[in-house]
């Protein structure tokens, strides 16, 4: 089923998730939703908190992107990814820079500085725990998916100039003006379909 995506100014989209304890039809359900409802809006990573969930889940789907992996001879893992209760347990010591947006901020896209990669310790759909490191592209998607899980947003790794300078359409997004092509959920709006977006 594809839900409605959370934007920006949705309380639920600050707070830390919780730790999924065990294994149930209705996580594995959760995590189909989330997958379709990140497909439906061309996503390539989704957090629960982004469709109204507290589990510390979040999903990365970068098959899009296969052919630029490849070109830069880079295998990625079978997709979707699944991390259930991840933990970040290294980072590299270098950054980079590169442009980030985010399905509950719709239209804003801005470059974000980041560790060229991390080591991760989660579970996977079946719940095997899992101990693996990651860079480059498949790197920055994991960092952003596990800071949603932290509630974290992209924008707040802005400077506090960007940020003012993005006020005005933060707010309208925060009001539920927004041109996206999905369906999303405002706080004092409500659902809004696609149709509904101006």
């Amino acid at each position: 089923m594809i839900l409605p995506i959370y934007l920006l100014g949705t309380e639920i989209l600050r707070e830390e998730t919780q730790v999924v304890e065990d294994d149930s039809p209705e996580i594995q359900q959760l995590i189909d939703d989330m997958i379709e409802t990140m497909h439906a809006a061309h996503g390539i990573g989704i957090a629960a908190p982004q469709v109204g969930r507290s589990e510390r889940i979040f999903i990365v789907d970068v098959s899009s992107m296969e052919e630029d992996f490849s070109e830069a001879g880079i295998e990625i893992p079978d997709q979707p990814m699944v991390f259930l209760n991840a933990e970040v347990i290294d980072e590299a010591d270098v950054d980079s820079e590169f442009e980030e947006g985010c399905l509950s901020i719709p239209d804003i896209h801005e470059i974000v500085s980041r560790p060229k990669g991390l080591t991760l310790r989660y579970h996977d759909r079946t719940f095997t725990e899992r101990e693996e490191s990651f860079g480059g592209m498949l790197a920055r998607v994991i960092q952003h998916e596990y800071d949603h899980v932290d509630g974290v947003l992209f924008i707040d790794h802005l400077s506090a100039f960007k940020r003012r300078l993005l006020k005005r359409r933060l707010q309208d997004i925060r009001e539920g003006h927004t041109e996206a092509d999905y369906t999303v959920f405002a706080k004092d709006v409500g659902v809004i379909e696609p149709e509904d977006t101006a």
